[in-house]
């Protein structure tokens, strides 16, 4: 039994170490201390150092003789990770509209019609974790398990490092709003192309997001807002 505690354990701090980061209590750069870790999640270094490099190269890094420490993405890396972002989850947007059933278009739908886009309050409309279910959900219905994967541990783990609540742009709520809704409608449709590219520029406008909160600044790199076309 004792393998599975230690596994149990080993989860166990992932969870709270991915938590810790993804919410900001950890900045990029910041060095994380085993024996610190260790005495707040009440456990030994060695589950503790287990998660630490389950997570290496996704959401920390480990330098020799240093130790472990939060990834600092540089410009490029988050110019990479957002054209991944879109390339991929394009993708899975395209193979969902061709394997969507009635009643998962039913449950995309159901969380945005409670939002009238002309109502005072739909600025609250794009919470993070609604945006993450909305996404979630349409790679369920892609039905490719390497896609969501691939996208979980490679890209959407080091983009957390520069989410914040809220949208960088005038009427961003209400603009994701209806880019989900477009996104729905083509799915509903299983119009391929359009679905793929509804996505894609929902991702495009979404990217200003990251532009905002990282570092580096908008210096035009990065994607600049489209017009999404409803069909």
């Amino acid at each position: 039994m004792a393998p599975i505690q230690v596994a149990s354990l080993a989860g166990g701090a992932l969870s709270k170490i991915i938590e810790a980061i993804t919410t900001g209590e950890f900045e990029p750069g910041t060095r994380l201390s085993e024996v610190e870790l260790a005495r707040q999640l009440g456990i030994s270094r060695g589950p503790l150092r287990e998660a630490l490099s389950r997570l290496e190269g996704s959401l920390v890094e480990h330098t020799p003789r240093v130790g472990f420490s939060v990834i600092r993405l540089t410009e490029e890396d988050l110019v990479a990770l957002l054209a991944m972002r879109e390339a991929l989850e394009g993708m899975a947007c395209r193979l969902a509209a061709e394997r969507i059933t009635p009643d998962e278009v039913a449950a995309l739908r159901t969380p945005l019609a409670g939002h009238d886009s002309t109502s005072p309050g739909r600025d609250g409309y794009l919470r993070r974790d609604m945006d993450d279910d909305f996404h979630l959900l349409v790679l369920q219905c892609a039905r490719c398990p390497r896609i969501a994967e691939t996208l979980r541990r490679d890209v959407y783990f080091p983009l957390q490092l520069y989410r914040f609540n809220g949208i960088a742009r005038p009427g961003g709520a209400a603009a994701a709003l209806e880019e989900h809704r477009a996104v729905v409608d083509a799915l509903g449709a299983q119009d391929a192309d359009a679905a793929e590219a509804r996505m894609r520029e929902h991702l495009r406008n979404a990217a200003i997001c990251y532009q905002a909160k990282s570092p580096h600044g908008g210096n035009g790199r990065l994607h600049t807002p489209v017009k999404t076309r409803v069909a």
